[in-house]
């Protein structure tokens, strides 16, 4: 039988403030940054656009797409996506994010708005706190493709940037 948690503990059964774990193992794995798209033209249209009002989400966002060479549009209003996506000519985009948080751009109608007119070729992601899972469930049944805790939402926009932020010169990149 293995008593090796005795040796934590101090005569007085009190934990002496030693670590548990096992030598040589770490509680958390370190996630490989991918590596960053092609860097596109200036003037290439974007692909992925985001409804973001908070500050620590959008520099986030930014920082993440200039890192990734993934240009990330922000929108305030149905009309402001419109007139962008009008700009863009044929492509639609890849990828919209939601902070479903965000009250001014009314996220709960809009989606649904939103999935009717893009169809399937336009993933919709949201983010909010883990502990709003009301808010979840209500934005995946108004059309949200995917619905992530902030935390989650964090860690994972590298490789949600990379995905959506190819070309389909650069889907070959991204397979690999």
């Amino acid at each position: 039988m293995d008593h090796s948690y005795r040796a934590v503990l101090n005569a007085s059964g009190e934990n002496s403030g030693k670590s548990m774990r096992r030598p040589g193992f770490s509680a958390a794995y370190p996630v490989a940054e991918p590596e960053p798209l092609p860097a596109a033209a200036p003037d290439a249209a974007s692909r992925v656009f985001a409804f973001v009002e908070d500050l620590f989400f959008l520099t986030k966002i930014q920082d993440t797409g200039r890192k990734m060479n993934v240009k990330v549009e922000f929108v305030k209003t149905e009309k402001d996506l419109t007139d962008r996506i009008k700009n863009n000519g044929e492509e639609k985009p890849s990828l919209i994010i939601f902070d479903l948080n965000n009250a001014n751009a009314k996220p709960l109608t809009l989606i649904p708005k939103l999935k009717s007119k893009l169809k399937k070729g336009t993933s919709i992601i949201g983010f909010l706190s883990h502990v709003q899972g009301d808010l979840k469930q209500k934005a995946h049944e108004v059309g949200c493709d995917m619905v992530l805790p902030r935390s989650a939402f964090s860690q994972n926009l590298p490789q949600l940037l990379r995905r959506h932020g190819a070309t389909d010169n650069d889907a070959s990149a991204v397979g690999s």
